[in-house]
């Protein structure tokens, strides 16, 4: 079981004397849609806090459920209507895809007051799905998304710190109730991440360049390497550049499919203005222009070295 941090390292006569009536958490009950490495963290990252009471589960596979309870990372394994009804905050943490029929199945069981977030890679078509289910409900729901996570998936994946000093983007629609917003940024922040906010359109086209194109072409390239004739010497030989270039590969297939289809025409774009490079160096190569290629190399380098995550 995780603890709240500085707890049980304090003095037992330091315990004894403090008299003061604990703080209720910030989250009563929370409820994990989706208890892999992202939901996982969120609630990993709120109980190491003390910001989180008690923990219900949904997940459509079994195991999860019984693997994320034996860990102690959610309190209670429970159906999406007892979920949604009974928590004061629901996480979906789900691949986008499902997220329509999730949002569709849980809006007849809401409770009065709870609270609704995600952490999607794409938000435009989440948007729309939580217009189409929710109705006036929507106003109590706050799209986000994470910038963390790894190829890992599945809750001994997950980590209470894995937002911390990580940038949180949050998507709110027009309607929005601010006292809803402002309790989902504060449940981001007690997990130690950085809050912005921006339009989901915005947002959608700025991942297609940053998150999207980089897994699409990681994609591609391990598949162009595997179906060559000596791919198996390929790997053999493989240093850590490849490694590092090919780490992202290995993610959920499922959750990626439903990502690329979603974003499909911003992630379009950015394969076209990248066809373009890979056309100019073509040319160069065929040119023999190495100033070019030089030139093209130094400007890269030196934006990766001045970029820090």
């Amino acid at each position: 079981m995780m603890v709240k941090p500085g707890v049980t390292g304090l003095p037992a006569a330091s315990r004894r004397r403090s008299s003061r009536v604990p703080t209720p958490p910030l989250i009563p009950v929370l409820a994990v849609v989706g208890v892999g490495l992202i939901g996982g963290s969120f609630a990993a990252g709120l109980r190491q806090v003390g910001e989180v009471g008690r923990i219900l589960g949904v997940d459509r596979d079994a195991a999860v459920l019984k693997r994320a309870k034996s860990m102690g990372m959610i309190d209670e394994v429970v159906s999406l209507a007892d979920a949604v009804n009974r928590a004061d905050l629901v996480f979906l943490a789900t691949p986008v895809g499902a997220l329509g029929a999730i949002l569709k199945e849980m809006a007849p069981h809401l409770g009065p007051d709870t609270v609704i977030t995600d952490g999607g890679s794409t938000k435009q078509d989440v948007v729309a799905a939580a217009r189409e289910a929710l109705g006036p409900a929507g106003s109590r729901f706050v799209p986000g998304h994470p910038i963390a996570g790894s190829e890992r998936g599945g809750p001994d994946a997950a980590r209470s710190d894995l937002y911390l000093s990580r940038r949180v983007i949050l998507t709110p629609i027009p309607g929005t109730d601010a006292s809803v917003l402002e309790r989902v940024r504060r449940a981001w922040q007690a997990c130690g991440a950085d809050v912005i906010e921006m339009d989901a359109e915005r947002h959608d086209r700025l991942m297609a360049s940053i998150s999207h194109l980089p897994h699409v072409l990681s994609f591609a390239y391990m598949n162009q390497v595997g179906d060559a004739d000596d791919a198996e010497q390929r790997l053999m030989c493989a240093g850590s550049g490849f490694r590092d270039f090919t780490r992202i590969a290995a993610s959920s297939s499922e959750m990626w499919r439903d990502i690329l289809l979603a974003n499909q025409t911003a992630i379009r774009a950015e394969l076209r203005n990248f066809q373009a490079i890979l056309q100019q160096i073509e040319q160069m190569l065929e040119s023999g222009d190495g100033d070019g290629l030089e030139r093209l190399v130094a400007d890269a380098a030196e934006l990766r070295r001045h970029w820090r995550l």
